[in-house]
């Protein structure tokens, strides 16, 4: 019996060193178009401005079309609320935790990779800016110094290039969904925010196989 264990045990071990992994860091920018706000002051678009993304992350090739990753990304990312012609914002920050699945197109030996994303994980929203008395468009909410937590969607694909022996050039491009984070801009009395927030960040990148 403990020799069966001792077996099993060091197949699951060599499957596991046989796997190979993959180490990388990307950066981009995020493009946010917002949600529409309806009020008896009128209309106005609630969301965020665009913003620079940096990540990294940690993969794992588990089988011959599929991978796994962990990844985290920090993204700058300023409230805005505009109506008319007029905007108002506010600092803040995001950060996103997730686990991706990778489906690729070819096989993993291809120079050239293509693959598509689905994952989950969490967004943090954080509000940096300094709260006011007044702010502009206070008829359709308010900007908040605040943390709000939202679970995360990530959806997308990219393609990877193999530019060197145990590294890779890879471009991608993903959308991050959440529900909207209505304690971080608080909706005005009377006004009604959409309750989705689509944030689509095309990345570059750079990792290392081993």
């Amino acid at each position: 019996m403990k020799t069966r264990l001792t077996l099993s045990f060091l197949a699951a071990a060599a499957s596991c060193l046989a796997q190979h992994w993959e180490v990388g860091a990307s950066a981009g920018a995020g493009f946010i178009p917002g949600a529409s706000v309806t009020s008896p002051q009128g209309s106005a678009k609630a969301g965020f401005q665009t913003g620079v993304t940096f990540g990294a992350f940690v993969g794992q090739n588990l089988y011959r079309h599929l991978s796994g990753e962990v990844r985290y990304a920090f993204m700058q990312r300023n409230l805005k609320l505009s109506s008319s012609g007029t905007e108002a914002t506010f600092s803040g920050v995001q950060h996103a935790i997730h686990y991706d699945v990778l489906i690729h197109a070819s096989r993993k030996e291809s120079r050239v990779l293509p693959f598509a994303v689905v994952g989950g994980g969490l967004k943090v929203f954080h509000g940096t800016g300094k709260e006011q008395a007044y702010q502009p468009l206070s008829q359709f909410g308010y900007f908040t110094k605040t943390t709000e937590v939202k679970p995360l969607l990530s959806v997308g694909g990219g393609v990877k290039f193999a530019i060197a022996q145990h590294l890779n050039l890879r471009a991608e491009f993903r959308d991050f969904i959440t529900m909207f984070p209505k304690e971080l801009i608080a909706p005005a009395p009377g006004a009604k925010f959409g309750s989705m927030l689509h944030d689509f960040v095309p990345m570059i990148g750079i990792s290392y196989e081993y």
